[in-house]
């Protein structure tokens, strides 16, 4: 099956219908994007669509996915179109397979940075390692569903890049408001301090702040954002 013919054939039935794409993607209750994908071959519609697609536009289904109207070609064919139809429902069931593994994979990413933060104290560098590993797997998760969507590459990496940002900006918040209300190290310190001219206090430094730990380890210890 030759996707972009088929994706060229949608386009043309589309125009013989004197719609455009919008107009289209509200009468099939689907979004303009997703007819975009049709046309251009990125993406098929699932077999119930076509279905619909095929009553909609007066086409046969075999049609459709030749790409082409009946011809006396096409007529010598039809015995290839359960074979047709048998790789296009494989391949929607690979893709099914695909997005429930992504979606896994990010809830998982998602239970073990939730995971780390919660049983870990904020002194275990374990916490911000558990965090970080968790975040990769929520990325790739998120990678591998950006990619069944057919979503551009440019896109893709933009959306990897703005998650990133959002989980790191996450982190640094989360520490700046344990540290500044209560009493609690940053787990992501990239430096931890000891002077030993001043024995009661540590200091941990952060990208974004610098947190002083006093009195650790005692009742009377105390954290606090040290003002640059």
């Amino acid at each position: 099956m030759n996707q972009i013919k088929v994706g060229i054939f949608l386009k043309e039935l589309r125009k013989e219908k004197g719609l455009t794409q919008q107009q289209l993607a509200e009468k099939l209750n689907v979004s303009d994007g997703t007819v975009s994908r049709w046309e251009t071959g990125s993406n098929m519609p699932d077999i119930g669509m076509l279905v619909y697609i095929a009553d909609f536009y007066d086409v046969s289904i075999p049609e459709i996915i030749y790409g082409e109207r009946k011809s006396e070609n096409m007529n010598m064919e039809t015995r290839n179109t359960a074979v047709a139809m048998a790789e296009y429902s494989h391949n929607e069931k690979k893709n099914g397979k695909a997005k429930i593994a992504a979606a896994l994979l990010s809830l998982f990413g998602i239970f073990i940075i939730i995971s780390a933060l919660s049983i870990f104290p904020s002194e275990s560098s374990w916490g911000s390692v558990y965090s970080v590993l968790g975040s990769l797997i929520l990325i790739v998760g998120i990678y591998v569903f950006l990619r069944q969507q057919l979503v551009k590459r440019g896109m893709c990496i933009l959306v990897i890049g703005g998650c990133i940002a959002m989980l790191f900006a996450a982190f640094s918040l989360t520490d700046y408001i344990a540290a500044k209300h209560f009493d609690q190290v940053p787990r992501f310190r990239y430096q931890t301090c000891y002077d030993s001219r001043i024995p009661d206090q540590v200091v941990h430094k952060t990208i974004f702040f610098t947190a002083v730990q006093k009195n650790p380890g005692t009742g009377e210890e105390q954290v606090y954002i040290l003002k640059r």
